[in-house]
């Protein structure tokens, strides 16, 4: 199988937990399936911007970036947090190669265009896996960090939810797992939905039941169903030693993501 996995929040600041996805991650590549890992650094980069002075402004759960916060995002999320995940993969005994979605045009960006403007918050508008089929030949593990290139030349800052929605369609990949620093999609009781189908998503967004980071993760999910995934969940980090067997064994942890 061919496995796109996006690992962010808790998992990349707690030292444990991040040895246990990278394990996994391994695991699932000696198993000789193809695994690509996208990775964001959100958490990271506020704590560089607060050494610096500034601070960080979200909007619907994007960061709002300008020229200085751009260039702090390449420093962070292509430098320390890629390579670190490099390492990881590294100690495990399994190849991994870092870049960032600009390194090989695998993904080029336009800015996003929304009712707020973000400044340098992009959107991926081509994509371009040859890079990544190179790195999978020989292997390794591409482990990828959320910038890409635009046309006019400029990094821009990518939510790393959709990064990963736009790498798994571009590697027509057959799983999507973004392993997450909560337990899954919570409905309006306050319990974990082991289910969740694109058709209830506008209701849960109409209710405030999701909001902030969710809304873009939950948006990248419907995405890459509609873009051919056959499979998305939402699966706490913690439960990340559950990834060798996604392919065999029904999971109950997290939220499986379905069209209907």
């Amino acid at each position: 199988m061919k496995f796109v996995v996006k690992l962010g929040g808790a998992a990349l600041e707690n030292s444990t937990l991040l040895q246990t996805c990278a394990r996994s991650i391994a695991e699932l590549a000696k198993d000789g399936h193809q695994v690509a890992l996208v990775h964001g650094g959100g958490v990271q980069l506020t704590k560089l911007l607060a050494q610096l002075g500034k601070k960080s402004e979200f909007v619907a759960g994007l960061r709002i970036t300008d020229a200085e916060t751009r260039d702090a995002a390449l420093m962070v999320l292509g430098g320390r947090v890629n390579k670190s995940l490099v390492a990881a993969l590294t100690q495990c005994g399994q190849s991994a190669m870092g870049l960032t979605g600009g390194d090989g045009h695998v993904f080029r960006a336009r800015k996003k265009k929304t009712e707020h403007d973000l400044g340098f918050v992009g959107e991926i508008a081509a994509t371009d896996p040859k890079w990544l089929d190179a790195i999978w030949t020989m292997g390794a593990v591409p482990v990828i960090s959320s910038i890409a290139l635009g046309f006019d030349g400029e990094y821009y800052n990518i939510n790393a939810d959709e990064m990963a929605s736009a790498c798994a369609i571009a590697t027509k990949a057959d799983a999507l797992v973004f392993l997450t620093d909560v337990p899954g999609v919570k409905g309006a009781d306050g319990q974990v939905m082991r289910w969740l189908s694109l058709k209830q998503i506008p209701e849960l967004e109409r209710q405030a039941v999701v909001s902030g980071g969710m809304l873009p993760k939950l948006n990248a999910c419907k995405e890459a169903l509609l873009g051919g995934v056959k499979r998305v969940r939402i699966l706490p980090a913690e439960s990340a030693g559950l990834l060798p067997e996604f392919s065999s064994t029904r999971i109950n942890d997290g939220t499986e993501v379905m069209v209907a």
